[in-house]
């Protein structure tokens, strides 16, 4: 007999994940493995640390290299038939790669609003439609996008960082309601405020930094091991239920 903690299993699985050489995609990639799952890893360079952290699991790891900024449809669909070569299949895409650039709206470099919205949305749709094709003929698939706080609320002097995570929690939307029924969710999972590369300039603001403390329940920033569970959640079988879900894993922020 099967049993709940079964369902959580993600054994014979193949997961690409994007932005895995550290922080987020590095804690969601090696959650994924240690669930049983092989992985993919898509990123600018090696992520050898990954890597290592995934074989010492059991589990085979493969790199593809790219950068997101202006990559086009075509090179990221051949990222998915790349996947699919080399392990046969393709179950499971974490959409976490993303970038973040701060300056006044008034003042916003152009070059800075095309290159978020390429790596934070383009590559998230582009190859959320190439794996998407893959899973929908294989009658099963998972695709777990990395949306943010500021999905929900806007922010401060980032315009386009905004903007894409409003997109994103949309576009998970939009496909959850086309693929469902083919077997194929899409959810996605907004952190709160953890301390990883993409927030050390607000860490390091003693102000900003303990005005953000202050409004978290919890007290504290959070760490990419507290996203793991969730990656594996969504990515199971115990989430065949869920889909279109905006996951917050935020330490009570939102309700504050």
């Amino acid at each position: 007999m099967t049993g709940i903690l079964d369902s959580f299993r993600l054994d014979g699985r193949v997961a690409l994940v994007t932005g895995s050489s550290r922080g987020l995609g590095k804690a969601a990639a090696i959650a994924l493995a240690e669930a049983g799952a092989d992985i993919a890893l898509l990123d600018r360079g090696e992520p050898a640390e990954t890597i290592a952290q995934i074989e010492a699991r059991g589990r085979r790891a493969h790199s593809i290299r790219r950068d997101l900024i202006g990559a086009s449809a075509e090179d990221l669909a051949s990222v998915i038939d790349e996947v699919v070569v080399e392990y046969g299949h393709l179950d499971i895409l974490v959409n976490n790669a993303g970038t973040i650039r701060r300056a006044p709206a008034a003042e916003y470099a152009v070059e800075n609003w095309r290159d978020v919205l390429s790596i934070n949305l383009d590559a998230v749709f582009h190859l959320s439609q190439a794996a998407g094709g893959h899973m929908l003929a294989q009658g099963r698939g998972r695709i777990i996008n990395v949306a943010s706080m500021l999905s929900f609320q806007g922010g401060i002097l980032v315009p386009a960082y905004t903007a894409s995570k409003h997109a994103v929690a949309g576009l998970t939307k939009a496909l959850a309601n086309e693929w469902a029924s083919s077997g194929v969710t899409v959810n996605a999972i907004a952190p709160g405020y953890m301390a990883t590369d993409n927030t050390a300039a607000i860490r390091a603001d003693a102000v900003r930094e303990a005005s953000i403390v202050a409004r978290i329940p919890m007290g504290r920033w959070g760490d990419a091991a507290d996203l793991q569970g969730a990656f594996v959640f969504l990515a199971s079988d115990a989430a065949a239920y869920v889909t279109g879900a905006i996951v917050p894993v935020d330490g009570g922020w939102l309700v504050r």
